[in-house]
């Protein structure tokens, strides 16, 4: 998108958005070191204001600005980020402008050469890493206090002064995606490389979720006629039951490696990050950072253990405490629907037996959801310095209890109860009522959205259409981008997925129709995370991740869990307890016994399966040999400078 009105024509790519009141020294003050060259500590990028829109009889915030930057000058800033691209022979090199010519795609002035997901994400960094020099506050704003090395966006953020900044779509791009993903409805692989150009640090979570759709098919395959033909009889559960136990484990291994290619393929496999800032809500006494050697707030520790033991530990067991309540309060409303059902069999008191389950499904939802937001307010409460720490410890509190509030009634059903009729039942309705819920929030929600923020442009341009066909002008297009809800991030999409993978291995041998639901639910998933992308999101910027984190080990341990569950449900049948009519300890023992079995052979199993490709550790294995022949021939160089 050229710009005819800049100074100089560029392709704006990030937009920076300052509350509408902004003093104009301070405007003129981060213009100019936004501009500034490096050298003189700006991020020498091009910046220019947004003209007013077509609707100027409505208030609009003026204040809103277009970034770019030069082509050398987002190489040079590839080249500051270590960004891996294709060398000429087929590995994954970290970029050099001094050996640019020998990468695979770079043609010519390397116009092209970057993906637009790259260049946005190379102009945040700069704007993240600008740093007050000698300013004690920002001009205009007393209250915004600055020392030398603080990072102004940062600052910005957290005074309120800046409202967002966000990367721009690129028209074409984006139409040429959304034809590819999910414009038509088909059977076939995600475009992952269209993706990933488009969304970096989101391409994984992508690819994560087409790789469990597609491991589902087997248990899928499998689960349908132990369901069709309704075999009641545990002898044949066990062998789904053990097929399960391997397929977890199976899957969670091949996933190691195939997120290992695709970051391989992606150059984030080998990409140091960066190092992490302290995050725009932390605050402490100002002092200086030993590593750094910069001031910054500085805060205890200790004092934080205490916020994190004292008062979030005890509230998250005060919140399992509460759905553990909500839960007997189901199951008196499951005995009560039972009884009229037992009294009086008839069709309205046999659909009675299910609203129980619906409503506790609905429950489960919304208590997640109210503990969500309690969650974050804690962990943000604790006060931590990095995005990581806040994010691990959010990460914990809250798949502590979605895991006891989505499962500890199957688990009491299961073990307490003894009640499998009641298990199917309750694992059935407590699966489709939380896919439908899913469905309602993540298709319907966002697509009334968007329709409804289409129509509101509608009335803003006369005489043009948002649709693909009639572009809006770069006024209008960078303002209803700015109005588009944010995206908060892959962690919900994580979560929904850790759930239903529990929903599949935890039970599989009381209900094996749980994976085709799953699939189904994953087949829409796709498509609906696809259309709230591309059409209710704004763009997010790239956070390039070399696998799924803290994830990974969540869904291990949930495979390990479903060991022990399965092999307890298979132990306590009726046709298992027979062959130990004497002895309920030797059952006990037995089972125990081929539960450590099965564990020791899914732990043998993550062994033999290596978490990376051979070719790929060939290819990591040249790099680094090759990376420390590169250093000894430069320190040899200037030991001979030295002597000379």
């Amino acid at each position: 998108l050229q710009l005819p009105w800049s100074s100089e024509r560029f392709t704006p790519l990030v937009a920076l958005e300052l509350v509408s009141d902004t003093k104009e020294e301070a405007i003129t003050w981060l213009l100019q070191r936004i501009r500034d060259k490096q050298r003189n500590g700006g991020a020498e990028l091009l910046v220019e204001q947004l003209r007013p829109g077509l609707g100027v009889q409505e208030k609009q915030n003026p204040n809103l600005f277009l970034i770019g930057a030069s082509l050398q000058r987002l190489l040079s800033g590839a080249e500051d980020l270590g960004l891996f691209k294709e060398f000429n022979d087929g590995s994954m090199r970290g970029f050099t402008c001094t050996n640019k010519q020998n990468f695979k795609d770079f043609q010519g002035d390397g116009d092209g050469f970057l993906s637009v997901a790259e260049c946005q994400y190379i102009i945040k960094h700069e704007l993240d890493t600008l740093r007050a020099k000698d300013e004690s506050h920002v001009p205009g704003h007393t209250q915004a206090k600055l020392y030398p090395g603080k990072s102004i966006i940062r600052r910005l953020l957290s005074k309120g002064i800046m409202v967002q900044m966000f990367p721009l779509h690129q028209k074409e791009e984006l139409k040429r995606l959304t034809f590819s993903w999910y414009k038509k409805v088909k059977l076939s692989l995600q475009p992952l490389g269209k993706i990933q150009c488009n969304y970096e640090g989101q391409a994984l979570y992508f690819g994560f979720l087409e790789y469990f759709t597609f491991a589902l098919i087997p248990m899928a395959l499998i689960g349908v006629p132990y369901y069709l033909f309704d075999w009641d009889d545990y002898d044949k559960y066990v062998i789904f039951a053990v097929f399960n136990l391997i397929w977890c484990t199976v899957i969670l291994e091949l996933w190691k490696r195939f997120s290992a290619t695709l970051a391989y393929r992606w150059g984030t496999l080998s990409r140091k990050k960066a190092f992490e800032e302290p995050r725009p809500g932390f605050h402490g006494v100002l002092g200086f950072n030993p590593v750094t050697g910069r001031e910054e707030p500085l805060y205890p520790n200790a004092k934080r253990q205490l916020r994190v033991y004292c008062v979030s530990l005890p509230f998250v067991l005060l919140c399992l405490y509460g759905s553990l309540y909500v839960m007997m309060i189901y199951f008196q409303m499951e005995g009560w629907a039972l009884s009229l059902h037992d009294e009086d069999p008839t069709f309205w008191t046999g659909v009675l037996l299910f609203i129980p389950s619906i409503i506790y499904a609905v429950v489960i939802e919304v208590l997640n959801l109210i503990y969500r937001y309690a969650a974050e307010f804690l962990t943000e409460w604790e006060n931590h310095r990095l995005e990581s720490s806040y994010q691990n410890h959010l990460i914990l509190k809250v798949l502590v209890f979605n895991f006891f509030n989505c499962f500890a009634s199957l688990f009491y059903i299961a073990f307490v109860m003894q009640d499998m009729v009641l298990l199917r039942q309750s694992l059935a309705t407590l699966l489709i009522t939380s896919q439908i819920l899913n469905q309602f929030m993540e298709a319907f929600l966002p697509y009334w959205l968007q329709r409804r923020r289409n129509k509101k442009m509608m009335r803003r341009v006369t005489k043009m259409r948002t649709q693909e066909d009639k572009e809006l002008p770069i006024e209008e297009q960078v303002r209803l981008e700015a109005d588009m809800s944010t995206y908060l991030g892959t962690f919900d999409d994580y979560l929904e997925l850790f759930l239903l993978f529990g929903y599949v291995s935890l039970f599989s041998c009381v209900y094996p129709l749980a994976a085709v639901l799953v699939l189904l639910n994953n087949i829409t998933e796709v498509y609906s995370d696809a259309f709230k992308m591309c059409r209710v999101f704004k763009r997010p910027f790239s956070d390039p991740a070399s696998n799924i984190g803290v994830w990974q080990l969540a869904f291990e341990a949930m495979s390990v869990i479903a060991v022990v569950t399965n092999c307890a449900l298979i132990g306590m049948s009726p046709q298992v307890k027979a062959y130990f009519p004497e002895s309920d300890m030797q059952l006990i023992l037995w089972t125990v016994a081929i539960e450590h079995g099965l564990l020791a052979v899914k732990f043998i199993l993550t062994f033999l399966i290596p978490d990376v490709p051979k070719p790929i550790q060939i290819q990591l294995a040249k790099l680094e040999f090759e990376s420390l022949e590169a250093l000894k021939k430069k320190v040899n160089t200037w030991g001979m400078f030295s002597v000379i």
